[in-house]
């Protein structure tokens, strides 16, 4: 995590670095529609952190991405993104995607209801400059119910 946002304003796009930052989106996004996992680590720093900012939810590595990743395909195995809108720069990846999927299982403490749900995510992908992958995800989720950590 960057301590001083100013660094981030700072950075100057180089055309190697938003390619690279693209390409390394894309291979994360393949990974996730094939549902292959060690690919979708493939793409995170060791020390990356996955949070759903508006409940308070955080997995911390590769450990965490993996519980992170095996809860939301295991709630919602037909889990679609349709990708609306992206943003790629030196600082990262922000992209906006209507999701779609039937709830299965349980996710987070909400009780599996069969139904087909459909929501907004929006997702920042932090780019770490030095290890050339993404330091996790920060989700943030419009229209789909979650409850907040207590506390």
């Amino acid at each position: 995590m960057v301590d001083d946002v100013r660094e981030l304003i700072r950075r100057e796009p180089s055309q190697a670095e938003h390619d690279a930052i693209r390409e390394l989106w894309k291979r994360h996004s393949v990974a996730e529609d094939h549902r292959d996992l060690p690919g979708l680590l493939a793409t995170l720093t060791e020390d990356c952190v996955y949070e759903l900012v508006q409940t308070g939810h955080r997995w911390d590595g590769h450990e965490g991405a993996a519980r992170f990743y095996a809860g939301l395909l295991g709630s919602f195995p037909d889990v679609h993104f349709q990708l609306t809108s992206i943003v790629i720069g030196p600082q990262g990846v922000c992209e906006e995607a209507n999701v779609t999927g039937t709830h299965e299982a349980e996710w987070l403490g909400v009780p599996p209801t069969g139904e087909r749900l459909a929501w907004q995510v929006t997702i920042f992908f932090p780019w770490n400059r030095k290890q050339h992958l993404f330091s996790g995800e920060r989700v943030y989720t419009a229209g789909l119910p979650l409850p907040a950590l207590a506390g």
